[in-house]
């Protein structure tokens, strides 16, 4: 297979407030210059808009931000559908294992390192647990094995001795350990990087990402669109409209009934829980099929989550209930030798899943709805798509574009922008050790020149904020070259400085100084 690599540096690629003003004027002046309009920045719009982009000329429409709502409230995994063998669903099984191995050998090998992934053996373990644990994990080794995922990108699964389990774990309660079963997944350095580099690519090929715009009145063949910062209007006639609005579809289709479904995630020191280099996966008892876990993070820190319970309101920014907070430590104290206390969550958030189903409204645990994605067009030709998963988002888009061209589909040979032919040389279970190399891979250097654009440069490449490696060079790339028109662009999504709260003053400063120093050179 030819893969197609983007060029470091290339100015089609780049997003910026500029750029995206003189998208608006050229639509206006122009309404009728597109193939397909997208509605929704999220990672299922950005991934329509690429995919669209590879055939057609596209626009992407986006009423808030890139990644504003469920696409940066994820738990950052890549998963091969290993959860969804366990209740029936081969097909959504086999689909996730399939779109991993494009994601991590092709489109996003910079952006993805193999997790490794331990189910503790524990005294009060049954005999019967451990062998359906290990004949799934075997079944996703038979996945990984068909979806054609190099051994060396994702090793198979394996028993543990308790003495390696303590060894990559050193938290857990090795009081009640007698060993564990190890497997491979992908783990996103941060999910929202991933839909900015979907973007970038988009642009790339032509596509125009213009995002603070709202669409107001939608047909299959029109589209207004009201600028949020203006109020200015104008309607763009086009050949196809694709909305891809997660658990917002509602809006723009009556038909289509969206079940949200709430996941929490809690965040802590790593240190707390000795800085463990594989995650823990831990059955949640009596809950056939359920799982809670610690996924080491960059940055020195570990994610822990998840719930998974329906929501009948949907809120723009989903708040991690107090109540959910103390369930997943509750969860996650049973194998840990020190508890984690509220005193030790640094941070918490909660996104909403957008879950299509063919009954009435769901209320409670929403874990065994199938996460297939639904493709569907309304009276007045509207293409609207949702549901599906994070992993999953490229043939969701591929499904979509494919109902308006017999234009054959190359994303699985489009390298995503800073993907590079040695991303995969980066041994199983680590993150590039240089925090910029990690978030932007081939394009690492061009982040680092920035640093001459302001004040100190040696300052500039210092991290901004005790629980981040994020400096202020990555606040400069942030508005020059991926789109962030105000501090919440930055903070919020690009770079995800929100995370903990104690660290949002330094970060909020950083961001100023940055800005001030762009308009001062007159870049910005």
């Amino acid at each position: 297979m030819n893969v197609i690599f983007q060029r470091v540096g290339d100015p089609a690629a780049d997003l910026s407030w500029e750029r995206r003003q003189r998208d608006m004027t050229d639509l206006a002046d122009n309404p009728r210059a597109v193939d397909v309009v997208v509605i929704g920045g999220g990672i299922t719009g950005a991934g329509v808009a690429l995919d669209a982009a590879s055939r057609l000329s596209t626009v992407l429409i986006e009423r808030q931000d890139l990644a504003f709502g469920t696409s940066r409230w994820s738990s950052k995994l890549v998963h091969g559908g290993l959860r969804y063998l366990a209740t029936g669903h081969v097909d959504v099984a086999w689909e996730s294992a399939v779109e991993r191995g494009h994601l991590m050998t092709t489109i996003a090998p910079h952006l993805i390192r193999a997790l490794p992934q331990v189910v503790p053996i524990m005294t009060d373990t049954s005999i019967g647990s451990v062998a359906l644990t290990r004949a799934g994990f075997l079944a996703g080794d038979v996945l990984r094995t068909g979806a054609r995922t190099p051994g060396q990108v994702l090793p198979p699964a394996h028993l543990l001795s308790a003495a390696r389990v303590r060894a990559v774990s050193p938290g857990i309660d090795d009081a009640r350990l007698r060993g564990g079963i190890m497997s491979w997944d992908g783990q996103l350095v941060d999910d929202a990087r991933l839909v900015v580099a979907v973007a970038r690519t988009a642009a790339a090929f032509g596509a125009r990402i213009i995002t603070h715009a709202e669409a107001t009145a939608v047909t299959g063949d029109r589209v207004t669109v009201e600028d949020t910062q203006t109020g200015d209007s104008l309607t763009i006639y086009t050949r196809a409209v694709i909305t891809a609005t997660g658990v917002w579809a509602g809006e723009l289709d009556s038909q289509v009934h969206v079940h949200p479904s709430r996941g929490t995630h809690v965040l802590v020191d790593a240190d707390r829980v000795g800085n463990p280099f594989a995650a823990l996966t831990i059955p949640v008892p009596e809950m056939s099929g359920r799982y809670c876990f610690l996924l080491p993070r960059p940055d020195n820190m570990v994610l822990a989550g998840i719930t998974d319970i329906g929501v009948e309101h949907i809120e723009d920014v989903p708040r991690a209930p107090q109540q959910e907070i103390d369930w997943i430590i509750e969860q996650v104290n049973r194998v840990l030798r020190e508890p984690l206390t509220r005193d030790d969550v640094l941070g918490a958030f909660a996104g909403l899943r957008p879950l299509v189903t063919l009954g009435s409204a769901i209320e409670g645990e929403t874990s065994d709805i199938s996460r297939k994605h639904l493709v569907a067009r309304s009276d007045d030709g509207v293409i609207t798509i949702t549901g599906g998963k994070l992993t999953t988002y490229r043939r969701m888009a591929q499904d979509a574009v494919d109902l308006i061209t017999d234009a054959s589909c190359i994303t699985t040979q489009i390298a995503l922008m800073g993907a590079a032919p040695n991303a995969l040389l980066r041994s199983p279970g680590f993150f590039d050790p240089d925090p910029l190399v990690m978030r932007y891979g081939a394009e690492a250097d061009r982040v680092r020149s920035l640093a001459e654009l302001l004040p100190d440069p040696a300052v500039a490449l210092e991290p901004v904020a005790p629980h981040t490696s994020v400096a202020r060079v990555d606040i400069a790339h942030a508005f020059l070259h991926e789109g962030a028109k105000d501090d919440s662009d930055v903070i919020e999504r690009r770079l995800r400085l929100d995370d903990v709260d104690e660290d949002l003053p330094a970060a909020r400063a950083a961001v100023q100084e940055v800005a001030t120093a762009l308009a001062g050179a007159g870049v910005r």
